[in-house]
């Protein structure tokens, strides 16, 4: 699926031909070095009009987990408990990255944020960056009255891989019984390793391409990549049963290589009777949403967001086990 300039929506499109000229993600190296570089510069990312606090915990295999915490200054109790999980195609990244996203949702409804510092596949390969993002939703659940959230509005939400985690974190949730999510948010979510749909082969669309696509997919699933020991809670477009997952809202540009998987994902939740939706932007590459967030698109898929979001707020709440 190769893509021209004249594919992308107006827009988006001259920044989309800025970054595909200046920037890919090539190699593994290419993820090390921007993830040294992110580190270098999340000092900087702190947020001012709302709270920021760092945790550690200690997950079931005995790392350490950093946790940020976003918050209003002034909380209000009962607020939604938000699992988010930050992308980077599994191999870059950092929580600060999406202060744009706490604020949104800090701003539509009463929440705590808590988004996991996951293990990133550069260091440590599939399970580790999605037992992180379990360890912190059971955490979420456990300290949910020293953090003010009600315990039946646990939400899970992230973006790219991110909200492939997010859909991994809530399947493997469910198959557990130990913790009920509400909702989930997977946004443009990284879900399928097989790269065999049509918008994932040959796609060179800016930020997020086939070559990419491919290197990530190789780093987080190691020996498993290319093999059919693939689990669901690695990819989670390889499940097989979809019943009993959360009412689901998500988003995606329909040039972008994970186009068909996310819709294919959204027709699964709804033939297994999930309440799902998607917006499709026409004309639009991974992540438009954050490259251009100024477009009138980039607005429009934030509003939506946000409506989504105050919407579950209202109507969405699952008891815990």
């Amino acid at each position: 699926m190769k893509i021209t300039n004249e594919m992308m929506n107006p827009e988006v499109r001259l920044k989309g031909s800025i970054v595909r000229k200046l920037f890919r993600f090539k190699s593994r190296e290419t993820f090390v070095r921007s993830q040294k570089m992110v580190v270098k510069v999340r000092k900087f990312m702190k947020p001012r009009a709302f709270a920021f606090i760092e945790r550690t915990i200690t997950t079931s295999d005995n790392s350490s987990l950093r946790l940020c915490q976003y918050q209003a200054f002034e909380t209000k109790p009962n607020a939604i408990g938000l699992l988010w999980i930050h992308g980077g195609g599994y191999g870059v990244g950092t929580p600060e990255q999406d202060i744009a996203f706490m604020k949104s949702f800090l701003e539509t409804a009463n929440c705590v944020i808590i988004s996991p510092d996951y293990r990133l596949a550069i260091d440590a390969p599939y399970p580790a960056a999605m037992n992180d993002c379990y360890a912190a939703l059971l955490w979420m659940r456990e300290h949910a009255e020293e953090l003010g959230i009600r315990e039946d509005q646990l939400f899970v939400g992230g973006d790219s891989a991110g909200g492939g985690l997010s859909a991994a974190t809530v399947l493997f949730a469910r198959d557990n019984g130990k913790v009920n999510v509400a909702f989930q948010m997977p946004l443009y979510p990284m879900i399928d390793d097989r790269m065999i749909t049509p918008s994932s082969q040959d796609n060179d669309a800016p930020v997020w391409d086939s070559a990419a696509n491919k290197v990530g997919w190789q780093m987080y699933l190691g020996d498993l990549f290319e093999t059919d020991a693939v689990p669901p809670y690695a990819a989670p477009a390889r499940a097989k049963n979809f019943e009993g997952l959360p009412p689901t809202y998500t988003y995606v540009g329909n040039i972008e290589p994970f186009y068909d998987e996310t819709k294919q994902y959204i027709d699964d939740l709804k033939a297994a009777g999930v309440q799902a939706e998607l917006d499709i932007y026409p004309g639009c590459f991974h992540a438009f949403d954050i490259m251009c967030k100024n477009s009138a698109v980039g607005k429009q898929a934030s509003d939506r967001l946000k409506k989504q979001f105050k919407y579950a707020s209202e109507h969405y709440f699952a008891k815990q086990p």
